[in-house]
């Protein structure tokens, strides 16, 4: 006999074709608007950098000691 409490194993999502189409591209708008707001940032850092006159300072590596 099974055990009541046991979890159940979740049965796999069946979806239609078209259902699997629109997944696939939605998947793509999600794809493309992760590239573009990558491009914003990346954007915003480097106007901040120019405004600033000097570029940020590269995070230390906790491997490297710290020179004095």
């Amino acid at each position: 006999m099974s055990d009541p409490s046991s979890p159940r194993t979740p049965t796999p999502t069946r979806i239609s074709p078209a259902g699997q189409e629109r997944v696939a591209e939605r998947q793509a708008r999600q794809a493309e608007a992760l590239r573009a707001n990558l491009r914003r940032r990346k954007e915003q850092v480097r106007a901040r950098e120019e405004q600033a006159g000097t570029p940020e300072p590269p995070a230390m590596d906790p491997a490297k000691p710290e020179e004095l």
